[in-house]
């Protein structure tokens, strides 16, 4: 059985002391949790982060990572620099990097193979847009994603990855799919993944990305191909995060 991953996405949130507050209160919340926990939090917030989780059950995640090592790449953060804070995961190709930065699906598939090869676990994040979905292009969109990093790692880096699948429809607007209506979406990526890899298809986790909490975390999550959550706002609140880390 796949264990499940319950992921924070702070997205453009925080500072030093409602970061100190909130990893306080998920600390103290925690009572030997059975699944696996991060934070993804802003970059300038790597280093405070890190030793606040250090010893924990929580690693830690960045937002974003280049698809190069290094050079003359201003703004840029290498996925070394990354692992040098004790980065696990590095969130790739998240629909707002897609959409408000003009990052294609190739970007995205050389961000994978970078984290890759310097030891960070990207989380990439798929997903299709409302008029997509009504347009019944939802596995086309998916699909094409999916299959742009996969063609770039390979089944040896099937293994590495984690895949957070992302109804851009259902991110901060209140919406969120069925569990019904996001598993057919996820059974879909894991038999892309399996045909690549049997036997690594069914161990990748894939996250469900639009709008988990508390009150739909279990259901979500209770569907044979959600294997956790990459959450937003729910993420900024200690209670909301335990109460998914507990639903899982």
């Amino acid at each position: 059985m796949r264990r499940k991953l319950v992921a924070g996405n702070w997205k453009m949130n925080g500072g030093l002391a409602a970061n100190a507050e909130l990893l306080a209160g998920i600390k103290a919340g925690l009572d030997n949790p059975r699944c696996d926990i991060a934070v993804c939090v802003p970059s300038p917030y790597l280093s405070q982060c890190a030793k606040d989780v250090a010893g924990s059950a929580i690693s830690l995640g960045a937002q974003d990572v280049s698809a190069q090592d290094s050079g003359a790449y201003t703004g840029e953060t290498s996925a070394k620099m990354l692992l040098e804070f004790g980065c696990r995961y590095a969130i790739v190709g998240h629909s707002e990097r897609r959409s408000y930065h003009g990052e294609t699906d190739e970007a995205v598939a050389q961000k994978t193979v970078r984290a890759i090869a310097n030891g960070v676990v990207p989380i990439v994040c798929v997903g299709e847009t409302l008029s997509e979905r009504e347009a019944g292009k939802t596995n086309d969109v998916v699909g094409r994603q999916v299959d742009a990093v996969l063609a770039a790692i390979g089944a040896d880096g099937l293994g590495k990855i984690v895949i957070a699948y992302e109804p851009v429809w259902a991110i901060g607007t209140g919406k969120t799919a069925t569990p019904e209506m996001a598993q057919e979406v996820h059974a879909e990526i894991r038999a892309k993944l399996v045909k690549l890899d049997a036997q690594a298809g069914e161990k990748v986790q894939i996250l469900y990305g639009g709008s988990m909490k508390p009150d739909n975390a279990k259901a979500l999550m209770s569907m044979a191909d959600i294997d956790g959550g990459l959450i937003g706002g729910a993420s900024l609140k200690a209670a909301d995060f335990l109460a998914i880390i507990a639903a899982a």
